[in-house]
């Protein structure tokens, strides 16, 4: 037995040396695979069981505040050639075979073998179709060591020209060239990244390589959300094609802002362009108006001026003015609109008919560093900021080389340039209790993993006007549309203020104006109580020979107003100056004459009871009274009797209660 043990114990010894030694020559083979002989293995084993390829992450979309496409990327072949393969073919042939199924002619072909190198471009962006046909061509003559295609993104904005001006356009490379596509063109830019997908040995992909690919997530192809509204946007450019039609203008802008967020809700000019065909418009067209133009904006700018006069109190609503039709101001006559005198009016009034005389002579009570100090204080002579490209800055004086006649013209909206993006935020300001905001184009940014990367917030520049005098702004405003010259711009049921604008044009070398050209415009915001909306019409050069702001612009306008509100289902409100003037005519008034032959030098104290400022103070300057009013509304006593003897020239004192 004791033998027999000693044997099974050799022969366990001996298995077990067996096994040891086939285990340690098993570790040293494997460590001469993995050490010596692994990058080796690994290469062929790559080049045998799958491919690496190059994938394209298409570029990200911009859409509008509500989701939808503006500009999407799509995949598409893009075709090359290797001149140095091409050469060892017969290069007549494959030109002659392969022009007519790209489009291309057979020299195009040829020139591009002729430059020789490993890779030369024949055609981006392949149809369906001319892929298909130049595949089979390819594998009919042979030709797949000389031709290949590329995946390359192609951009695609499926509204056509809408926004066009704010969205741009794409060259090739997948470079933004313009608008929002150029400014940010480094976050929203497609990438290219390598890769590896294993494949069987028909190189089909091996569906467990497929599930095991992760989506890109790189520092690129973010999708940008604007703030415009595609549906306001549309209702904007349908309205400017409409006043290009009726006016024949150079060029038309708009721009609709929310007073209260700074949110750009649309943006347009014409002319424009289609960028899905951008190589067939002049660059011209490509130009945002909104933000690359400045002009002088005339009476636009008066509300800016009357809202500095009514905060650094030189001036009251129903201050009286004396209106002699033109003020010489050194040497420089400026004149009202239509050359004619009003008389003696009140500011309200100056407001409303838009009367250069008064506003000269505000502009002067005011003073040079008053006048810049508030359009710095409403955004002008800077860029608002926007962060779209080519935007101008504007022009302002230094306050210490005004003359008196540079500040009777600035009051009046002359010898300044203004973006209208900038007097947008300006008015904008007024409808937001004398708030500037920071104007947004764009809303967030997302990056390509859905995660947020950038989102926009309001953000208050500073105060430019107090509470109160923001208000009695609006007032005066608000009458501007109900009973001035603004008429044109009111929708029936809603609250508008508003001023109008009409400019001359500067000469190309700055050396003065050019005779008969002008610039129309219109700014306000609606409705009064709750503003939901600021907008800006300007017509450049209209070749219709009707050239003021409120007989062409305030007309369109009107119309953006109206289907605005009701896009955004505003509850009509009631206009507390409709028909004023109607009913002021209409209303009885005491009639009771002087009994008795009036005296040479005297004259007969008019009954002014009943009566609107306006109203009474032309009564005052018709009878060659010196007129002065107290409160506001109408009429209700006065410091003389009516149908008293006085000498003419005697001064009146006319209290007036709503």
């Amino acid at each position: 037995m004791q033998n027999v043990r000693k044997d099974i114990q050799r022969y366990i010894y001996i298995v077990l040396g067996i096994l040891l030694a086939a285990l340690l020559i098993v570790v040293l083979r494997y460590a001469w695979l993995q050490l010596v002989e692994g990058g080796e293995l690994s290469a062929r084993m790559r080049a045998q069981v799958g491919q690496e390829f190059r994938m394209q992450s298409p570029r990200g979309a911009i859409l509008d505040r509500n989701g939808r496409e503006l500009a999407v990327s799509t995949m598409t072949k893009s075709l090359f050639i290797d001149p140095s393969q091409a050469q060892k073919k017969d290069t007549e042939a494959l030109a002659s075979g392969l022009a007519p199924l790209i489009g291309k002619t057979p020299e195009d072909i040829e020139k591009a073998i002729g430059k020789g190198g490993g890779f030369v471009w024949l055609k981006h962006f392949l149809s369906q179709e001319e892929y298909e046909s130049v595949r089979a061509f390819m594998r009919q003559q042979e030709y797949t060591a000389c031709l290949g295609f590329i995946d390359e993104a192609k951009r695609y904005y499926p509204s056509d020209m809408l926004a066009a001006n704010v969205i741009g356009f794409v060259g090739s490379e997948d470079k933004g060239l313009d608008g929002i596509e150029q400014a940010y063109d480094s976050l929203i830019k497609g990438e290219v990244t390598e890769d590896y997908l294993y494949t069987d040995k028909s190189s089909r992909p091996i569906l467990d390589s497929i599930f095991k690919r992760h989506p890109y997530r790189g520092n690129r192809c973010k999708t940008v959300e604007l703030t415009i509204d595609s549906s306001m946007q549309f209702i904007v450019e349908q309205e400017l094609d409409r006043a290009m039609a009726e006016n024949n203008p150079q060029g038309v802008t708009c721009v609709v802002m929310d007073p209260k967020t700074g949110d750009v809700l649309a943006m347009a000019s014409r002319p424009s362009y289609n960028p899905n065909q951008f190589d067939d418009y002049p660059a011209e067209s490509w130009k945002n108006r909104a933000v690359s133009f400045i002009y002088e904006p005339g009476s636009t700018f008066k509300s800016v001026v009357a809202g500095a006069a009514l905060q650094e109190k030189v001036v009251t609503p129903n201050q009286v003015f004396v209106d002699p039709g033109y003020v010489m101001v050194s040497g420089r006559r400026i004149q009202n609109w239509n050359g004619a005198s009003f008389g003696t009016v009140t500011f309200t009034d100056v407001v409303k008919q838009s009367l250069n005389t008064g506003f000269a002579q505000v502009g002067l009570r005011l003073g040079a560093e008053n006048l810049m100090k508030y359009a710095k204080l409403f955004g002008f002579g800077e860029p608002t900021g926007i962060g779209l490209p080519g935007e101008e800055s504007g022009i302002l004086f230094d306050p210490k080389d005004m003359r008196a006649s540079d500040i009777a013209t600035t009051a009046i909206g002359q010898s300044i340039a203004v973006t209208p993006l900038q007097l947008v935020r300006a008015m904008a300001a007024i409808a937001n209790d004398g708030v500037v905001l920071k104007p947004h184009i764009v809303k967030s940014i997302k990056n390509a993993d859905g995660s947020t990367y950038m989102e926009a917030e309001r953000e208050e520049v500073g105060r430019a006007l107090e509470s109160a005098t923001d208000k009695t702004l609006v007032g005066l405003l608000e009458q501007v549309v109900s009973s001035g010259g603004g008429k044109k711009a009111a929708v029936k049921g809603y609250r508008i203020a508003g001023k109008t604008g009409t400019a001359q044009k500067i000469r190309p070398d700055g050396t003065g104006y050019m005779e008969g050209r002008y610039i129309a415009s219109f700014c306000g915001f609606a409705p009064v109580e709750d503003p939901q909306v600021v907008v800006l019409v300007l017509i450049d050069d209209p070749g219709t020979g009707n050239f003021y702001g409120g007989q062409i612009a305030a007309p369109v306008a009107q119309r953006i107003f109206a289907q605005l509100l009701r896009y955004l289902r505003v509850e009509p409100s009631t206009d507390p100056f409709a028909d004023m003037e109607k009913k002021e005519r209409e209303k009885p008034r005491p009639q009771k004459s002087f009994e008795g032959e009036v005296p040479t030098g005297m004259i007969v104290m008019p009954d002014f009871r009943g009566l609107s400022i306006r109203a009474a103070a032309a009564k005052a300057a018709q009878a060659g009274l010196e007129f002065e009013s107290n409160g506001s509304g109408q009429a209700t006593a006065q410091s003389v009797p009516p149908n008293t003897l006085v000498e003419q020239g005697t001064r009146v004192i006319v209290n007036f209660s709503p």
